[in-house]
Order: structure tokens, then C-alpha cells, then sequence
């Protein structure tokens, strides 16, 4: 069998779980997408698979060469996860159950910030003492 052949028969026999895939897969790029916009970044950033990660690294002001701590195994999840959570607090999202929210149901948590127009991007957080932006309960960033 060739490889074009398995694929179709994966799509076929789970076709629920391709259509749910693909769904989330759009739903998470547009809103990506608009939330780029709302960070001044490019918005076509959201489609493209790399340049995605790199500008999210960048709007909560982590340097570009992170990419490579989504290499080694393990700490990758841990990695995906702190990001997720820096991205929340460059939007002002200090509280836990954001970053249970954000951690959780990460695809509608980043369509809720693109498209709610009360949140703003407060810029990035990574290394910056949060500590004197009016959250004194968040310890500075390691």
C-alpha cells in the first residue's frame, strides 16, 4: 500500500475525528491571526507553521532561538504550556483560572482574546518584573 492510500483509508475510517481536527485547525489560525493583529505583528503569520511560534516568542518577548526548546523531549510540553500562559499575561491575564483556561482549551482561550475588543495587548512579559505593573502578588519572571 502506498502512503496516499493509508492516508485516505485514516480519513475514512476516522472521519469525525478529521473533521474536528480541521475545524480546530481553522478556528485556531483565524484567531491566531487576529491576534497578531491586535499585537502589531504580521497577521499572515498565523498560516505559516514555524513563523507562527516565532512571533508568539517574540510578542511575549522571548528571543526567536526558543524555537529550540520545542526540540528536546519532555520539556517541550512543559515549554508549549509556559508559553501559553506568557501569552495570557502579555494580555494583562495574571489570575489562575486564565492559565487553567488558557492551558486547557487553548484554541477558544486565543479566539476569546483576538476577538473581544476590551483586551489589549499590554506587551511582553518574559524578564520584566511584573511585579511593578500593579500585580504585586505575581513573583518576577526567571
Amino acid at each position: 500500500m502506498n502512503s496516499l492510500s493509508i492516508f485516505q483509508s485514516l480519513v475514512n475510517e476516522y472521519a469525525g475525528y478529521t473533521f474536528l481536527g480541521g475545524f480546530l485547525l481553522i478556528i485556531g489560525s483565524l484567531g491566531a491571526a487576529r491576534l497578531f493583529a491586535k499585537a502589531d505583528q504580521p497577521w499572515v503569520a498565523a498560516f505559516i507553521p514555524i513563523w507562527n511560534v516565532a512571533i508568539v516568542l517574540k510578542m511575549v518577548g522571548r528571543p526567536v532561538s526558543h524555537l529550540a526548546f520545542f526540540l528536546v523531549p519532555f520539556y517541550n510540553v512543559y515549554f508549549f504550556f509556559r508559553l501559553c500562559v506568557e501569552l495570557a499575561q502579555s494580555f494583562g491575564k495574571y489570575s489562575i483560572l486564565d492559565y487553567v483556561l488558557v492551558s486547557v482549551f487553548n484554541v477558544f482561550y486565543v479566539l476569546n482574546l483576538a476577538l473581544a475588543y476590551n483586551e489589549e495587548y499590554e506587551g511582553p512579559v518574559y524578564g520584566v518584573d511584573r511585579a511593578h505593573h500593579g500585580d504585586s502578588n505575581v513573583l518576577a519572571a526567571h
